[in-house]
């Protein structure tokens, strides 16, 4: 695969690169994810005039343990720095703000897209729909570049919708290379299941609530992981080798250990260690 396609550096935050979007457009509620509500549109009290976040190296311990595991997908710093051109949402008119708090979330969208269409396109058992899927890699990425007025009105669902048939061609394209039966866990409720050793080798578990799940030494390979909430979810030892569509944020929000193996999309998450 060209390394154009390859390459996913620019689909990773860059703090150093945006107006702490993030940190204003989004709201978020009072819970152990967060330690206080606040509205979307308005500044969390921890970000500093310089755009950077006050506690950012003690956010876990002060409550804020779901800033540790948000990811914008490089959307931050494209908004920033592309979209609005370099022009702070501070000191210029509300409808400069509103706009740019409103095209957040939808370019964070398209490039979430863009990461599992890169990552589709690395997965050689998807080689029979690799034109669509570089067509649909394509158009999103000529998405992310329409003006601020046209991406506030863009219809990021039916987009996604689009691109959704052609991830589910992949998913089954990749799992049917696995022998046995695939257990098929789409949108599962497994909150808290005990699923110690299972074998998921293959598996869809697609949207599947794996919240505070005992998944140690689980056989995950080659599963299919996108939307999966692994929040909480004990994933010591557990073999994650060729899982896809599996995003940092999502084994940040999770547990793990130094046996815990992972596919080259994602790094060990630090506060792992702490375990050890």
């Amino acid at each position: 695969m060209p390394d154009h396609i390859a390459d996913r550096s620019g689909l990773r935050g860059d703090c150093a690169r945006c107006f702490g979007l993030c940190c204003v457009a989004l709201p978020f509620a009072a819970s152990a994810d967060f330690a206080v509500d606040k509205p979307a549109g308005q500044p969390c009290g921890n970000l500093r005039g310089d755009h950077r976040c006050g506690i950012h190296t003690d956010l876990r311990r002060q409550g804020f343990t779901g800033c540790t595991v948000y990811d914008c997908f490089g959307a931050g710093q494209k908004v920033s720095r592309i979209t609005f051109g370099g022009q702070d949402w501070r000191g210029g008119p509300k409808e400069h703000a509103r706009l740019m708090f409103d095209v957040f979330p939808v370019v964070r969208q398209l490039h979430e897209l863009l990461w599992y269409l890169t990552e589709a396109l690395s997965l050689p058992a998807a080689r029979p729909v690799h034109a669509e899927l570089r067509a649909a890699l394509e158009k999103t990425e000529r998405l992310t570049g329409r003006t601020p007025g046209e991406l506030a009105a863009l219809d990021v669902a039916a987009h996604r919708q689009e691109v959704n048939v052609l991830l589910l061609r992949t998913s089954e394209l990749v799992r049917a290379g696995v022998r046995g039966k695939k257990k098929d866990r789409r949108g599962a409720d497994l909150m808290g299941a005990r699923l110690k050793g299972a074998d998921l080798r293959g598996a869809c578990l697609r949207g599947a609530y794996l919240i505070a799940a005992d998944l140690a030494g689980a056989d995950l390979r080659d599963a299919d992981m996108i939307g999966a909430d692994l929040r909480d979810a004990d994933l010591t030892d557990a073999d994650l080798t060729g899982a896809f569509f599996l995003t940092q944020p999502q084994l940040d929000a999770a547990r793990g250990s130094a046996g815990t193996r992972l596919p080259e999309s994602v790094t060990r998450p630090v506060h792992w260690a702490a375990r050890l």
